[in-house]
């Protein structure tokens, strides 16, 4: 694996003589576009569900009279619940069927849905938000792998270019959704929109999606590879989400957690959670390589990685997610704080790169088709780093709404062009039989990506936040050293919620102004590190290998066989 990672020689496919994946019988033509209609609106729960709640979040606090830390829980369980069974769903859809599975995940995200419209408390609504992130894990993989299993050639390449736009789109595009129900209705809306989505996926879905499963498998059943996978990848991702609130060596303040206190100064909660998460990805590895060698079945099949485009596209992937959403992170907190955006404004300029990303969609398929989707994929790469950092170099107090407009549609066709691309690279070479495992895991190194970028970027902004608004306040006439930094500390620790209510202070006019000039600063630092990952991630995919789709007969619907007969090792 390691030879593989450092070369683009490396295109290494086995044979697996027990594994085989059923063909998908479907019509040519405009007909075989039916099936994304609905593969597309399912992905769209998964993904609009991860950032509508954001800007829903003040009101749902008011509303249901929860703490900070329960705020915090309500988007955090979703998060980690989703990564952590993205395999194991992944796996199942494989064995059992991704169409059913897809079925199976969209009513359970439905029903999570309307329970969370209806609860009358936070602990209810986290348990709901939890169940939807079940619902997830079972959609996300097995979606990506019907489309990988249902086209290939150049219907492959369009395809995977409107899969991608879709992620980009509605990541972007939930705030906006957010806003307008939060404003206008109610924030319960921002989970009963989900309910008549869903009902046209089950129905249309089962209608129309071809079922896609494995026809023959390695004997036994990974008992231990399902615990193991959830332990090591849930406790990860527990403490990428909790690092900077509960501290990563140390608790930062007394914190009740796993049914008892841990007090200030002491062991954190994350700490163990690191230990926790190494000592059960460690187990799940052994008995990976031990069950693959006795002939047997496994969750993760660890020769996967050494197929150069799955390897190296995944890491690449990893890296990329670091800092493609962090814009989305921070971004709407200096809208709303700073330029005094509603929640409604924020996410209508939030709404352009969504609007980037669906513009971008046929510009990558016709241009893989012409050049390569690694080329394709770098390019939105490059896209994305330069409007990121755009942004950051024009970005001031005053910065007026067109230029965030332009920047972020910018950005968005940048990740029109490099996830749809990325992704089909990363399968590109990967058993249809085993595309399944492939797709959860892969989702899984964006989740953890993202988890771990929004570790990092959280910590760049608010750190520089607190930091710069202690020294602007401290130039302010008739404010000492220590006002200012309990200003600082105030505004940091309620994310610039607390800049606006500055004003009623004495010097108020100038505190706030020392405020946003460091949520400036902040965002800007935020900004350009985030286009330092993007640009990492761009790096890493110099060492991938081109991948030409085969053009496919216009009469014949593709068999996934054909497309990845195994080879022999070389």
């Amino acid at each position: 694996m390691g030879w593989c990672l450092i070369t683009t020689r490396c295109r290494y496919r086995w044979p697996v003589p027990n594994l085989r994946s059923a063909a998908v019988a479907r019509p040519a033509g405009p007909a075989q576009w039916f099936p994304m209609i609905f593969i597309g609106l399912a992905i769209s729960l998964v993904i609009m569900d991860a950032t509508i709640v954001n800007v829903s979040l003040p009101a749902i606090i008011t509303d249901l009279h929860v703490s900070s830390i329960d705020a915090e829980w309500i988007n955090a369980i979703y998060s980690l619940v989703f990564a952590t069974f993205l395999i194991m769903f992944g796996r199942l859809g494989d064995r059992f069927g991704r169409r059913r599975l897809m079925v199976i995940g969209v009513s359970v995200f439905a029903l999570a849905s309307a329970v969370a419209g209806l609860s009358g408390s936070g602990a209810a609504l986290i348990t709901a938000r939890a169940v939807q992130g079940i619902g997830g894990a079972m959609i996300a993989p097995t979606t990506l792998s019907l489309v990988n299993a249902m086209y290939a050639g150049r219907a492959r390449t369009v395809a995977f270019a409107i899969y991608g736009s879709i992620i980009g789109g509605m990541a972007a595009l939930g705030p906006l959704l957010g806003g307008f129900f939060t404003e206008y209705h109610s924030w319960r809306w921002v989970f009963y929109v989900n309910l008549p989505i869903a009902l046209v996926v089950v129905v249309g879905g089962l209608r129309l999606v071809p079922e896609s499963r494995e026809t023959r498998f390695d004997p036994g059943t990974d008992v231990w590879g399902i615990p193991l996978s959830a332990l090591g990848i849930g406790a990860l991702v527990f403490a990428l989400i909790e690092g900077r609130n509960y501290g990563w060596w140390t608790a930062t303040g007394d914190i009740q957690f796993l049914f008892r206190t841990w007090p200030a100064g002491g062991v954190s909660p994350v700490l163990l959670a690191l230990v926790v998460s190494g000592a059960g990805l460690a187990l799940f590895l052994v008995n990976e390589r031990r069950r693959a060698a006795a002939g047997r079945s496994v969750l993760l099949d660890l020769r996967l990685f050494r197929i150069a485009t799955f390897s190296i596209g995944s890491l690449a992937a990893l890296i990329v997610s670091l800092g493609e959403l962090g814009l989305l992170f921070s971004l709407p907190l200096f809208l709303q704080n700073v330029q005094g955006y509603g929640a409604m404004g924020a996410g209508a300029l939030l709404a352009t790169l969504a609007a980037g990303a669906f513009v971008s969609a046929p510009a990558a398929a016709a241009l893989a088709e012409a050049r390569s989707p690694r080329f394709v994929a770098r390019l939105g790469m490059a896209v994305e780093v330069v409007a990121i950092a755009g942004l950051g170099l024009t970005l001031a107090v005053d910065t007026g709404a067109w230029v965030f407009v332009g920047w972020l549609f910018l950005y968005g066709m940048g990740v029109g062009l490099a996830t749809a691309q990325l992704t089909g690279l990363i399968l590109a070479d990967v058993p249809v039989g085993q595309s399944g495992q492939a797709s959860g895991t892969q989702s899984t190194a964006r989740q953890i990506g993202s988890a771990l970028g929004t570790a990092v970027l959280g910590t760049v902004l608010f750190v520089t936040l607190g930091t710069q608004t202690a020294q602007h306040a401290a130039t302010i006439e008739g404010v000492s050293t220590t006002q200012a930094q309990q200003v600082a500390d105030t505004v940091q620790q309620s994310a610039g919620t607390a800049i606006p209510s500055l004003a009623a202070q004495p010097s108020g006019t100038a505190l706030v102004a020392a405020a946003s000039e460091a949520f400036t600063d902040a965002l800007r630092s935020t900004a350009f590190t985030a286009a330092g990952f993007v640009l990492l991630g761009l790096l890493a995919t110099m060492f991938l290998p081109a991948v030409r789709a085969e053009p496919v007969q216009a009469d014949r619907a593709p068999d996934p066989a054909d497309r990845h007969a195994p080879l022999p090792p070389g």
